[in-house]
């Protein structure tokens, strides 16, 4: 039961709250809606702002959605479009916090395996792949997650599934090559037994065809043979990015090392690639009744300290922890490994 006057609190704080994220939306649509390359440095300059006077949920929240409205439609969508909207969620990923980029990208990935599943006829598809694809050329995601939707689109086979291949290689394959050959050099000998066995299944080979040309000349390095292979724009975007972003650890180590499996089990499992959000056993719903308080022990500590520690009302096990490591430990060193323990 909740009294009508706490009621009334929450009713109006509820308002209040949504009042507060409708002028947040508001706001970050306008943006959002500026967005070009001449003004990235402005926009995410003010984004950057929005981050640090509003809760890191709120606008993690707002901000992925009005993006997956903006790029994810019924037709295709201008490529450079696409590469402007993901070059500003790398910036504030890099600049803000990787926790940026991971909810974006878990959002898209989550939206692709279920628009994968249930056979739309738009192009929607094609957005979220380009989306995942630009993720991982400006370096948010690595390699490993787009390995893992090949061989989740080779393993299905299907007409649909090879204009998905051909779209994803266009747009990475050469940054693939360069990051892990062997990966690419495995999956193309997959593709070739998945083709040689389904032939009897397609009316239209040159498809198929096409896209094996396409994965030959992608192992012999061979750019000429992919047709409309332009390098130079994500090139260029990728150059504003090392200008817009403040940090020197913008490279390889803030990039999500996630596999598509992680992604899509997050809400079971935890998410591991962002620090503070894992936990170790699944699934994280447990009966709470046979859990048992864990009594936390420091060694063995003089009845001299306990006491010091009683007097200051260190009244949990863990306070009382926390205080006999701070006040037994020989130096800074010896008190960090004895908290972590």
């Amino acid at each position: 039961y909740v009294p009508p006057q706490i009621r009334k609190a929450q009713e109006t704080l509820d308002d209040k709250k949504r009042e507060e994220l409708g002028r947040l939306k508001k706001m970050v649509n306008g943006l959002i809606n500026r967005l070009s390359e001449p003004n990235m440095s402005s926009i995410s300059g003010q984004m950057e702002e929005l981050y640090m006077s509003n809760s890191r949920k709120d606008m993690n929240d707002t901000l992925t959605d009005i993006l997956m409205s903006a790029c994810v439609t019924a037709v295709a969508m201008p490529m450079r479009l696409m590469m402007e909207h993901v070059l500003l969620v790398s910036i504030l990923h890099h600049n803000v916090g990787i926790e940026v980029g991971a909810h974006f990208l878990e959002a898209v990935v989550k939206k692709f395996d279920e628009l994968c599943k249930s056979d739309a006829e738009g192009k929607e598809c094609e957005n979220l792949l380009a989306l995942i694809a630009h993720l991982y050329n400006f370096h948010v995601v690595h390699c490993l997650l787009i390995f893992d939707i090949l061989k989740k689109l080779v393993s299905t086979f299907t007409e649909k599934e090879i204009e998905l291949i051909l779209f994803l290689l266009k747009n990475v394959g050469f940054s693939l090559r360069k990051d892990d050959a062997l990966a690419l050099k495995e999956l193309i000998t997959e593709a070739q037994r998945k083709a040689s066995t389904a032939e009897k299944k397609f009316q239209d080979q040159t498809r198929v065809r096409f896209m094996l040309e396409t994965m030959l000349a992608l192992r012999n390095n061979d750019m000429r043979k992919i047709p409309g292979y332009d390098p130079e724009p994500v090139e260029r975007l990728r150059k504003l990015q090392r200008a817009l972003v403040h940090s020197s650890g913008s490279g390889k180590d803030t990039q999500l090392r996630v596999s598509l499996e992680s992604l899509l089990s997050a809400d079971q499992v935890g998410r591991w690639w962002i620090v503070g959000s894992s936990w170790s056993g699944a699934p994280m719903i447990s009966d709470t009744k046979n859990q048992a308080q864990q009594k936390l022990h420091v060694g063995k500590v003089s009845s001299k300290i306990l006491e010091l520690a009683r007097k200051l009302r260190m009244n949990t096990d863990i306070r009382r922890s926390i205080f006999c490591v701070l006040m037994t430990s020989e130096d800074f060193m010896d008190a960090f490994e004895k908290l972590l323990k």
